[in-house]
């Protein structure tokens, strides 16, 4: 029985899936009759490679829908309906900081950031700078629920903010901090933070769960361009800081 229940619906991921990736794996079957011409073993890594990816979406899409979401939706109501209910925003903190540290697309980012930059900027540094921006937007997330402010608010003072450092921080971590944004609104947060966020608004009494709920992504899109373009200066504080020993 419990088997039963745990691949409830399974059928209906394994369509959805396939809607997503059928289109990539058409697309990579023209170019390749067309322009690729990818020798025989090239394509055998290209087929694993979409076999796993379609296996491992289907298996993390049906732990959503059965384990994330219910869970963090009954921690928040949990967390909300305690007398101390302020616990939301560091446990917030906490949480925001661990899904983005094992957040897969962050990885990857990090990577190529490492390995383009060869070495200058090191995955170690990334990683934490980007778990650290994640974890104080999901604790002012949860300060906005508990409070009721208005996310025009952050929105506006953060992406001012944002710009106002893009004329001042290093050029490269301008384009890194953009792209980190959407990176850090990856599969993990945006399934488990979420439904802890609703779960709370829901629970709190004159609180408008569409309201307050929804939004936080907003926010933990920009923190991440906020902590990467602070990093940059840090960084070009450090470069003009050594030119005056190079020259010596």
């Amino acid at each position: 029985m419990t088997e039963i229940r745990v691949f409830q619906g399974f059928g209906h991921i394994l369509i959805e899936v396939t809607h997503a990736l059928l289109p990539l794996v058409v697309l990579t079957i023209i170019f390749q009759l067309t322009y690729l011409k990818l020798p025989r073993h090239k394509l055998k890594q290209i087929s694993l490679g979409v076999l796993l990816s379609f296996l491992g979406l289907a298996l993390f899409l049906q732990g959503v829908y059965i384990g994330f979401l219910p869970v963090g939706k009954t921690m928040g109501a949990t967390l909300a309906n305690l007398p101390y209910n302020w616990l939301l925003i560091p446990v917030g903190f906490v949480l925001g900081f661990a899904v983005t540290f094992a957040e897969p697309a962050v990885r990857v980012l990090n990577y190529e950031v490492e390995k383009t930059s060869g070495g200058y900027i090191p995955q170690p540094l990334m990683l934490y700078t980007l778990s650290f921006g994640v974890a104080v937007s999901v604790a002012l997330a949860m300060a906005r629920i508990l409070f009721g402010w208005s996310l025009w608010l952050f929105i506006l003072i953060g992406y001012a903010a944002a710009f106002a450092l893009t004329r001042y921080s290093s050029r490269s971590f301008v384009a890194i901090a953009f792209d980190s944004g959407g990176v850090a609104t990856g599969p993990m947060t945006v399934t488990f933070i979420s439904a802890i966020a609703l779960g709370a608004a829901t629970s709190l009494e004159g609180r408008d769960s569409l309201l307050l709920g929804f939004g936080m992504i907003s926010l933990v899109a920009l923190s991440p361009i906020l902590s990467v373009l602070i990093l940059g200066l840090l960084y070009r504080r450090k470069e003009k800081e050594n030119e005056p020993k190079a020259h010596d």
